[in-house]
């Protein structure tokens, strides 16, 4: 199967599971903590200089994700937090800037993930992910999730479309 990846113009993804291992450590405050893979983190900012749109789509709802993601180059305003309907999510993110589903890769890797899967242009699940959601992506990672899966799949795309350049002057400016 080609994948569709010269077409893509947004990167979207889900939190747990994805950019994490899916791990979560309870603190005595009662809130979590996240670890955060830095290579995933940087295909994150590489899109965003190469100027894709990004958004998450995410059930849990902290500071610490909105901080993350700002620092990765997605604007607040893109940060969905307490999704528990995400294509709703998803549809109301290509509608505001005008995309078309085929025109944006998602990153998922559990049961709630499916009809975004299903409805983007490249779903893209992490090794470990449900074996319902890995059955609905476009392409599977070799990489779990929280390990190199959005690197990959960043990097991939972005290759594809002779994207994947480090302009040190341009990533000083916008990180």
């Amino acid at each position: 199967m080609e994948l569709n990846l010269k077409d893509i113009r947004a990167i979207t993804l889900d939190v747990d599971g994805v950019m994490t291992d899916g791990s979560l450590i309870g603190t005595d405050e009662g809130g979590f903590l996240r670890i955060y893979n830095a290579k995933d983190s940087f295909a994150l900012r590489a899109a965003a200089m190469a100027g894709f749109r990004l958004a998450v789509f995410t059930g849990g709802e902290t500071e610490g994700i909105r901080r993350r993601f700002l620092t990765c180059g997605v604007p607040e305003e893109d940060i969905y937090m307490g999704c528990r309907g995400k294509i709703r999510n998803f549809r109301h993110f290509c509608e505001k800037y005008g995309l078309e589903p085929s025109q944006v890769a998602y990153f998922g890797d559990d049961i709630p993930d499916i009809p975004v899967l299903k409805a983007c242009g490249l779903g893209i699940a992490p090794a470990d992910a449900a074996p319902e959601t890995r059955a609905a992506a476009d392409f599977v990672s070799p990489c779990p999730g929280g390990r190199r899966c959005v690197r990959e799949g960043i990097e991939m795309i972005l290759r594809a479309q002779g994207k994947w350049v480090f302009e040190e002057d341009v990533y000083e400016k916008i990180f």
